[in-house]
């Protein structure tokens, strides 16, 4: 087919065959050719004293070059502690300054960060720290009422008896040295402090020259997405893929050095470090973080406070705000833009954003972790309609094809199928996973999302539903295969099957259909004891149905939908799942 392009700053696309479901984001503005350490760096230089991040909760603040300084410290720090090029690093912690400076420091020495989520427990903390072999674990002392020190105590015993940096684990054999936030000692790890400390051992030239052997294509971070095989995947991602959406994600909003960003999603998401930390950095815009998780009024308070121009939050946070009691008592005038993502966007909450946040230029964003993760923005002089009732037009420098998944033929405009992204924003591949990277990744190096989707005339997508059953609960990715396969542990069960269901909160929820094995009896309250503390709190199913089997198809097949369908009748969910999404 004919095609022909416009040059655009962003939503440019393919003019000529309309008719095909194909668009790219022709642009006149480049891709960044740069590390993250080198833009860090090239940013300090151009705003010294600029407010570069703001950790309300922590009463901290730092000019770009009061970061630069903690970050180099840090950086070298770790170079001390023996951490090279390629190195593991995991960080486990909610929104805290540590998390940045970890994040750019692990950027300058070329070690690979790894996103462990703040609400893992101790099977989901030892299986990501086993994948991805992480040599040194970076974390927070207490998360609202889950204690880490204990936890890691309970995988790693051995460092009652170990010196810092001396672990030799059974349950992790590749870790090493454990990194404890705050002043307060722990058996076997080091505290925040005394690897700042040990920053003298490494001289400033030294970290240089570690930084100017980094190159943007190398992988620099690993975040781990819930897997349909039972087990999450580790999507590897380079420099060149985060460093530029983050920048575009920003741009698209026209962030400049005078923006001041309230970031109340988690850090550990590629919303938070990615979309929030990166886009900043890459416009010197300022970072703020006005808790260690989401509160509605924190960040409420924290917008009139600070003056924030921008504000990030899946539909489930805005819905919060927006139901706050003592909403109207904000002054939320500085507010201009931000982005809500990470789960189907209610266009109800859109339209309430829009008018009474006074979030005037407030953006959609769609994308998954292993697309870096924005593949299609709306953009703030679009139609109110296509704004509020569409995921938007293609991102710049990235092409997109909605496909039909039994032939992997292009459909035509206004057709659903599957949609594939292609370009600088395609992961790696998940770590050590060469199997579940080639399922994903087609030999032209189409990502295959698994999200089914259609596109109008103009090049704005809708995402109409998931090839895969992946369930999203208030921004969280759940496979329901993940949370089976743990529910599988359990002896009373023979059999289960967790679908999602519409939640006018959350977006979804979990459910479970479990059939027990004979003479065995079980209450839903039991089965979610038996989930607590071993499985993430949003992954624990909130509605249970206990059954003899499932619906199926003449060859065996779950219809999950039928599942679906019968649950949102029973619960009494049919407005739930009336609600319009983009």
């Amino acid at each position: 087919m004919t095609q022909t392009t416009t040059d655009t700053e962003s939503g440019g696309q393919n003019r000529g065959a309309l008719s095909w479901s194909y668009v790219s984001g022709v642009s006149d503005t480049p891709l960044l050719g740069i590390t993250i350490g080198d833009l860090f760096d090239a940013t300090v230089t151009r705003f010294p004293d600029r407010e570069a991040l703001v950790s309300r909760h922590q009463n901290l603040r730092y000019t770009w070059r009061e970061l630069r300084d903690e970050v180099n410290r840090c950086a070298r720090g770790l170079m001390a502690l023996g951490v090279k090029k390629g190195d593991r690093v995991g960080v486990w912690a909610p929104n805290r300054a540590e998390w940045a400076i970890t994040q750019f420091a692990t950027a300058k020495i070329g070690a690979i960060l790894v996103n462990i989520n703040p609400a893992y427990r101790l099977h989901e903390l030892e299986y990501a720290l086993n994948q991805s072999g992480c040599s040194t674990l970076v974390f927070s002392p207490m998360f609202r009422t889950t204690n880490y020190t204990e936890m890691i105590m309970t995988l790693c015993p051995e460092l009652n008896t170990c010196a810092p940096g001396q672990l030799d684990s059974h349950k992790i054999p590749s870790l090493r040295h454990l990194i404890r936030m705050g002043d307060e000692r722990a058996p076997g790890m080091w505290v925040w402090g005394e690897i700042l400390e040990r920053a003298k051992e490494i001289s400033p030239a030294a970290l240089a020259q570690r930084q100017s052997e980094q190159e943007f294509d190398d992988p620099i971070n690993i975040q781990y997405t819930s897997g349909t095989t039972g087990n999450p995947k580790g999507a590897t991602l380079s420099h060149h893929n985060i460093l530029n959406n983050g920048y575009f994600v920003a741009r698209l909003q026209n962030f400049t050095e005078n923006d001041r960003l309230c970031i109340p999603v988690p850090l550990y998401h590629c919303f938070g470090m990615v979309m929030g930390n990166l886009g900043c950095v890459t416009h010197g815009a300022t970072i703020i973080y006005p808790a260690e998780a989401f509160e509605p009024a924190t960040t409420l308070e924290t917008v009139q406070a600070e003056r924030c121009t921008s504000l990030y939050g899946v539909p489930t946070m805005f819905i919060a705000e927006l139901a706050y009691a003592d909403f109207d008592k904000y002054d939320l005038s500085s507010l201009r833009t931000g982005v809500m993502a990470g789960s189907p966007c209610p266009v109800q909450v859109m339209r309430q954003v829009i008018d009474r946040m006074n979030m005037r230029d407030v953006e959609i964003c769609y994308g998954m972790t292993e697309t870096s993760p924005v593949s299609f923005q709306t953009h703030a002089d679009d139609p109110l309609e296509k704004r509020v009732g569409t995921v938007g037009q293609i991102h710049p420098h990235v092409e997109v094809k909605i496909v039909d998944p039994a032939t992997g033929k292009v459909v035509p405009r206004g057709m659903p199928g599957e949609l594939l992204t292609r370009g600088y924003s395609v992961m790696i591949g998940y770590w050590n996973n060469e199997e579940a990277t080639a399922k994903a990744i087609d030999g032209s190096r189409w990502m295959h999302t698994g999200d089914l989707a259609t596109m109008d005339a103009d090049g704005y997508v809708n995402i109409v539903g998931r090839l895969k059953d992946m369930v999203i609960r208030g921004g969280e990715n759940i496979y329901p295969r993940e949370v089976e396969e743990f529910l599988y542990t359990n002896p009373k069960i023979s059999d289960v099957q967790v679908i999602g269901v519409p939640d006018a909160r959350y977006g979804e929820e979990l459910m479970a259909w479990v059939k027990l094995k004979d003479g065995e009896v079980a209450t839903a309250e039991e089965l979610q004891e038996f989930c607590r503390g071993q499985i993430a709190t949003f992954k624990i199913p909130r509605y249970w149905k206990f059954v003899d089997g499932f619906p199926m198809t003449v060859t065996g097949k779950i219809q999950k939908y039928l599942m679906r369908q019968q649950a949102i009748e029973e619960l009494g969910l049919q407005q739930a799942a009336s609600v319009q999404t983009a």
